[in-house]
């Protein structure tokens, strides 16, 4: 795990969790939500939540990954600078979290590399951050879970229609993920820590490397309220497959969504076992 850089004198802590997808980051968020107002006191949080300036910047985040351009560049940095223009006027740290300022995972828009474009919206984050002290936060997994976890998430979420075989082949050359994080660290130095979800300790309480990097006691952490159960699972082989194939249909977007929606409330059905035939 590397350090993250010393704060400068006076200058307000912003930690940016960059993801990456698959990695925990909705259960971290969910937890941070569940936990809002005892976090409050302590830590300013800023989660991708309906309505908020959050979601278009995770959209800017991809669009650029996909395309790199001086407009989308500009683009991110805008919508980076609208979230951080709605902290409220206060010392307290930062805590942003979003798992698409990472960038298009595998799977998505034909991406096959192993986050490319990272570095460079971490180096465009960092610029437009010149008003605080900004340190970055990756999580990693171990790549053969995390693998089909991201082929899975690419089928249900971005209209991924190839298998996992045909998926396992495509990514075959991706490298570890020391090579995405001296990558990172080429563009912001010493401002980056990487920890591994397999070293957190209870799933109900995810996000304790995070936390404690954003300052809070071991204590408080522990007072925090558990989640009820896993978030964002992935949905059982059955119902995979029917939204695989379901992905090569030529299907309105809104459609396709109402389908995917629907097929995530009911996986259930993916598994059920037909009925015995008894005899009458």
């Amino acid at each position: 795990m590397a350090e993250s850089g010393r704060k400068g004198q006076g200058a307000r802590r912003l930690i940016v969790h960059l993801g990456v997808q698959k990695t925990g980051s909705t259960s971290i968020q969910r937890h941070l939500r569940r936990n809002a107002d005892a976090l409050a006191g302590h830590l300013v949080v800023r989660t991708p939540e309906e309505g908020s300036p959050m979601r278009p910047l995770g959209r800017t985040a991809i669009a650029y990954s996909l395309a790199p351009s001086d407009d989308r560049a500009q683009a991110l940095r805008l919508a980076f600078r609208e979230v951080l223009d709605t902290l409220p006027d206060n010392d307290l740290p930062v805590l942003i979290s979003h798992e698409n300022l990472a960038g298009a995972m595998p799977g998505n828009g034909g991406e096959t590399r192993l986050y490319p474009a990272l570095p460079q919206i971490s180096a465009l984050l960092l610029a437009e951050a010149r008003d605080f002290t900004p340190d970055f936060v990756i999580y990693t997994r171990n790549q053969k879970a995390w693998r089909p976890s991201v082929w899975a998430q690419a089928v249900r979420t971005d209209g991924y229609g190839r298998s996992l075989v045909e998926f396992e082949a495509e990514t075959a050359d991706l490298p570890g993920w020391g090579d995405l994080t001296r990558r990172l660290g080429a563009e912001v130095g010493g401002r980056l820590t990487r920890f591994k979800l397999e070293d957190e300790p209870d799933p109900l309480r995810p996000g304790r490397q995070l936390l404690r990097h954003a300052g809070l006691d071991a204590a408080r952490i522990d007072a925090l309220e558990p989640l009820d159960g896993p978030t964002n699972s992935r949905l059982n082989g059955g119902a995979t497959e029917f939204l695989r194939r379901l992905n090569g249909l030529a299907l309105h977007p809104h459609a396709h969504g109402r389908i995917v929606d629907l097929v995530a409330r009911n996986e259930h059905l993916f598994t059920a076992k037909a009925p015995s035939q008894g005899t009458s």
